[in-house]
């Protein structure tokens, strides 16, 4: 029993960096109805805009959020208000294309400044633990993932119910010619809507240079990552995303705890699959 409350802990944990990906995209999905393909490698582009600030400057790559975090507000909103906005409205393969095109385009800018080479940034907490019990161990950089994941989850919902352009935002998704009616310039709302969604990519590429190795073509990986995520917690729901993540990691590290870690992430969509069949909306499908 004692072996097996280690990979329920750091999947509990872990399924908050988890959710913390994919929130940005469920974001967009539910304003936009926009599947960002680009999504992951935009996150690992915000991973080595943090290690260039960590070599730069020599801080705690968290130190590095107060660069990051901004710098991919204004690229998010560069992103939508100067490419996706001009093909909104023109079919969903457009803009689809648009991501696909842009995602090629990052990995390749990735490879060519910083080469193929295995990047991670490098803190102490990597290897700190809080001991709670003979065979049961907390690891500290999992902790800070999901301590943050949460509060970024909770900072976005907190914004979209309570603050103006949070309610512009939400009424452009749920009726885009009654906002602009209402005076709404909608495809600026959805410019800054992206910029949101990219600020918490940004958190999720620091927290993940933070606990894992990356490199410039590791992007897709996350993307698979934040989708099965947005799926099982249910298109464009930000309580979907925490139990999405909750779920997916966990059923990942409980399925490499009973086999071997080469089959979690069979195991991971093996969940998938089962939510996909009993509830193919997701489990808290609908609007933000």
């Amino acid at each position: 029993m004692e072996s097996l409350l280690q990979p329920i802990l750091n999947g509990v944990l872990l399924g908050g960096l988890y959710a913390v990906i994919a929130i940005g995209m469920s974001t967009m999905f539910g304003i936009v109805k926009l599947v960002n393909l680009a999504h992951g490698d935009l996150m690992i582009m915000s991973s080595y805009l943090s290690l260039v600030i960590v070599a730069w400057l020599g801080v705690n790559p968290l130190w590095s959020l107060l660069g990051v975090v901004p710098v991919m507000f204004f690229v998010g909103f560069f992103i939508q208000d100067f490419l996706i906005n001009r093909v909104l409205g023109k079919e969903m393969e457009p803009p689809l294309l648009v991501a696909f095109g842009l995602s090629i385009i990052v990995q390749n800018f990735l490879l060519l400044i910083f080469t193929p080479d295995a990047r991670s940034l490098t803190t102490d907490l990597a290897v700190k633990t809080i001991p709670l019990g003979e065979h049961l161990n907390l690891a500290v950089l999992y902790l800070v993932d999901f301590l943050l994941g949460g509060a970024v989850i909770l900072a976005v919902y907190l914004f979209f119910k309570n603050t103006y352009m949070g309610r512009a935002i939400r009424a452009a998704s749920d009726d885009e010619m009654g906002a602009s009616l209402m005076g709404v310039n909608t495809r600026k709302i959805y410019a800054y809507a992206m910029g949101i969604a990219m600020m918490t990519a940004g958190v999720a590429g620091v927290l993940v240079g933070m606990t894992f190795t990356f490199y410039p073509h590791t992007g897709p990986q996350y993307l698979i990552i934040a989708m099965g995520v947005v799926i099982i917690g249910g298109l464009g729901s930000m309580k979907g995303c925490l139990a999405g993540g909750l779920i997916l990691a966990l059923a990942q590290l409980l399925g490499a705890h009973f086999t071997s870690p080469g089959y979690q992430l069979l195991f991971g969509y093996g969940a998938l699959l089962v939510v996909l069949g009993l509830r193919p909306q997701g489990l808290f499908g609908g609007k933000i």
